[in-house]
């Protein structure tokens, strides 16, 4: 005859599972850790892979404008260098956590609640017209361009500044300039 597990019995065992899977989930996230500092390189490679990627795509997108297109990629080469430092501290910081998250909800099968859409009425005079609607769109439109072009002229302005402090520091100091001598001719 089988036994029946009492009511004390199963909440032992449940805690004892939930005990051992707190600790299997510390030992993962301890372990992505450890693999995020000894792969360093490896990580950097994919962020870097990653950055060249995304920095290329995203200026294509957001800069059509084939002049402005190539300075902004010249941008990002120079910065990349900065971003794999950030990159690499975020990666370090976050993703041994955010990768156990991800793997403990995979191995977890509950159920997840679908939410219903919920439907929303609108009062026909809270909507504008499409003339309307065009004509702020439009607005839009041109104070994103005026805040661009903005942008690239202090980028521009303080770029130049910083590459012509650098090429003054990287020059020899010169020598405080010495006075004439002047030879009088006798008559």
């Amino acid at each position: 005859m089988p036994k029946l597990l009492k009511e004390s019995d199963r909440t032992q065992k449940s805690s004892k599972e939930e005990q051992m899977a707190l600790e299997r989930e510390n030992d993962i996230l301890l372990l992505l850790r450890h693999l995020a500092v000894r792969e360093e390189v490896t990580i950097k490679i994919v962020l870097d892979c990653l950055y060249d990627i995304g920095a290329v795509n995203l200026i294509n997108h957001k800069f059509p404008f084939r002049p402005l297109n190539r300075f902004m990629k010249a941008i990002a080469r120079m910065s990349k260098p900065a971003f794999r430092i950030i990159a690499y501290y975020w990666f370090k910081q976050n993703c041994p956590q955010l990768i156990t998250n991800w793997l403990m909800g995979k191995v977890a099968f509950e159920k997840v609640e679908i939410p219903v859409p919920q439907t929303v009425e609108v009062e026909a005079d809270s909507i504008l017209d499409p003339q309307q609607s065009n004509l702020q769109i439009q607005q839009l439109r041109s104070q994103v361009r005026f805040l661009t072009g903005i942008l690239i002229a202090v980028v521009t302005i303080f770029g130049s500044s910083f590459i012509w402090l650098f090429y003054n520091f990287q020059s020899e100091p010169s020598l405080p300039p010495q006075p004439a001598k002047v030879k009088l001719v006798n008559q």
